[in-house]
């Protein structure tokens, strides 16, 4: 049976009254559609409320009240995920994920908005594009009629091209189209052989060999074979590396620092140890993580080094003319304006490619992304405005595509930020958990969003399995209820003021009549980055916030800033969104370890 302490909350939090809002006015800008998740975060191109009722022993008493930020143990989540990794009772392992997850939404922290699904406009002409759950998008096997050039618009500027660094959505398609790694996506989904011609698995499913194709080679002609996998996996999985994806290594034996990933002398094999049967390993094979890069070209990119340690690991890949091994290589990088992409010959598919050239327009704007795909300037773009989606919708546009994503737009606080300065550790709680309460989900979904999303309440997307490959996660059944367990999720669909004010008083605020008294004020100050859609959904909530006199301040900054602010932990409260790498739970969880480099909320780092 899971964890006693989720039935509590479900007998808790099913007391819980409901109490609507409606909104005094809409926003400035609630037309315009959100663009898919930027982080894998992606977007990709990075928490939700838990259960305010539950009783949670602060590590301090609740009157010892200090100047700065009250640090709270994220020792007992660490060691949790930990334990995941190697549990090979996958029925005790999603007990123990339910459980990560419990934790994680108690911290209020992670306040999710709604489950992502994708849109995109695509060209009825364009043949053999296809996408998958995990927001990767496959342009090397498409045609356009007789057409050598499709364009292209997938974002703004790309944060990094370097596979095992990028974190974003747009960098994550970009290298899947420039790389190639073991494993890779077909059409139906599954997963397939690339650079490995086949796999064989130990029978006790902890020893895989890959075969690795012949005649490999990068996109310089140089030869590609089995050691450049072993000596991009440990790149990847070194802490001097410090990739914010690397901890995806520790299901293989010796992470970080003497992997248990080896060529053969030949080249021709690559084998590698996991610490547990991974029922995921194929997913991450076919991840960009995964993927190898030139290892040469690495190590003696100008900048790489300094005073004999490594100062910028992607130094290689900052300007276009970089070495790839995939079917397209980056020919012409106009920073903030363009890419241009060829047909690499040396690709091991290549006689499939059909399209020689991908331009992609680089913007945030939506509105001149939409004006330049109408006017034919554009074949595919990944956003759109959400002023012309009922149009579209209406009309049943062909080329207007909306498809299943795996993956959550959420809210992140900052646990560090001076926010919550002053406040015991369940103060600060519940402060986050009054003002999820707060947000009214389905005007965002009905008014911005506009395709159909569903309202989360809960981190981890509707649709995800359960680490079983069977049932979905997302679920209440005799093993497991969710504090509202008719919707399985952590907080009512609708907005609670009544539980909101409730939780603003247990945090300490006074109220004067339905307003927080001027003796405690509210400020938030919020980030996201450029997008008009971003600003609507941000306007919504100041919308909500403001019934109980809260200000908030919405900052836009450009994408590759934001992300910077929010990784250095320079912020009180953002925008994030997360498309997962794999189908299972524990992408969605692993991220919040304290030494993960996706750990925007900062959770465990009281000490930096």
């Amino acid at each position: 049976m899971k964890k006693i302490i989720a039935l509590l909350l479900a007998i808790f939090m099913i007391f819980t009254l409901f109490a609507c809002s409606k909104k005094e006015s809409e926003p400035a800008d609630a037309d315009k559609q959100p663009e898919e998740a930027d982080e894998k975060e992606v977007e990709a191109d990075d928490e939700t409320p838990d259960t305010p009722d539950e009783e949670v022993e602060p590590d301090k008493t609740d009157d010892e009240v200090v100047e700065g930020v009250e640090a709270f143990d994220w020792t007992e989540f660490d060691n949790l995920i930990a334990e995941i990794r190697v549990n090979t009772d996958l029925a005790d392992r999603e007990a123990q994920m339910h459980k990560a997850e419990d934790m994680l939404m108690e911290t209020g922290a992670i306040c999710p908005l709604y489950y992502y699904n994708d849109a995109y406009m695509i060209k009825d002409e364009v043949k053999g594009f296809y996408g998958n759950l995990f927001g990767h998008k496959y342009f090397q096997f498409a045609e356009l009629g007789d057409n050598s050039v499709m364009r292209l618009c997938l974002a703004s500027e790309p944060d990094k091209l370097d596979p095992a660094l990028n974190t974003t959505m747009d960098g994550g398609v970009l290298c899947v189209n420039s790389f190639s790694g073991l494993m890779t996506h077909n059409p139906e989904g599954e997963k397939v052989p690339d650079l490995a011609e086949k796999v064989e698995v130990s029978e006790d499913n902890l020893t895989y060999t890959f075969t690795i194709r012949d005649g490999l080679k990068w996109s310089d002609g140089k030869p590609l074979d089995a050691k450049d996998f072993e000596a991009s996996w440990k790149r990847a999985a070194a802490e001097e590396t410090a990739a914010d994806y690397g901890y995806l290594y520790e299901i293989v034996k010796g992470y970080p620092n003497d992997l248990a990933a080896k060529a053969s002398e030949d080249g021709k094999t690559f084998t590698v140890e996991l610490e547990a049967p991974c029922p995921y390993f194929y997913d991450l094979c076919a991840f960009p993580t995964f993927f190898p890069v030139p290892m040469e070209e690495v190590e003696n990119a100008e900048g790489y080094m300094k005073d004999g340690k490594i100062e910028n690991p992607g130094a290689w890949a900052l300007e276009a003319g970089f070495v790839s091994n995939g079917a397209y290589n980056l020919v012409e990088w106009k920073h903030k304006e363009s890419m241009v992409y060829q047909k690499n010959p040396n690709y091991h598919r290549a006689d499939e490619v059909k399209i020689e050239r991908l331009e992609f327009m680089l913007s945030d704007d939506s509105a001149v992304i939409y004006n330049a795909y109408r006017d034919g300037s554009l074949d595919f773009i990944d956003s759109v405005p959400t002023d012309e989606v009922k149009t579209l919708l209406e009309t049943q546009d062909p080329e207007f595509k909306v498809v299943d994503q795996l993956g959550t737009y959420f809210v992140i606080f900052n646990v560090k930020s001076d926010l919550f300065a002053g406040k015991t550790v369940q103060e600060a709680r519940d402060m986050r958990h009054a003002l999820s309460y707060m947000i009214d989900r389905e005007y965002i979904v009905d008014t911005v969003a506009q395709t159909g999303q569903k309202i989360a309440t809960s981190f981890i997307p509707a649709g995800m399995f359960d680490g079983q490959g069977t049932d979905p996660f997302k679920q209440s059944d005799e093993d497991y209820q969710y504090p509202f367990p008719e919707i399985s999720g952590y907080f009512p669909e609708e907005p609670d003021l009544e539980k909101a004010k409730e939780l603003f008083i247990s945090a300490g605020y006074e109220f004067d009549g339905d307003k927080l008294s001027d003796a405690t004020p509210l400020h938030i100050k919020y980030i996201t980055n450029k997008s008009d859609a971003h600003s609507a959904i941000a306007e919504c909530m100041q919308s909500d916030f403001a019934q109980f006199g809260i200000t908030m301040e919405i900052a836009q900054m450009d994408w590759d800033t934001t992300m910077a602010e929010r990784r250095a932990g320079n912020y009180d409260v953002a925008r994030h969104g997360w498309i997962a790498d794999f189908n299972d739970p524990i992408n969605m969880l692993e991220m919040w370890m304290t030494d993960s480099g996706n750990n925007d909320a900062q959770f465990g780092r009281f000490d930096d």
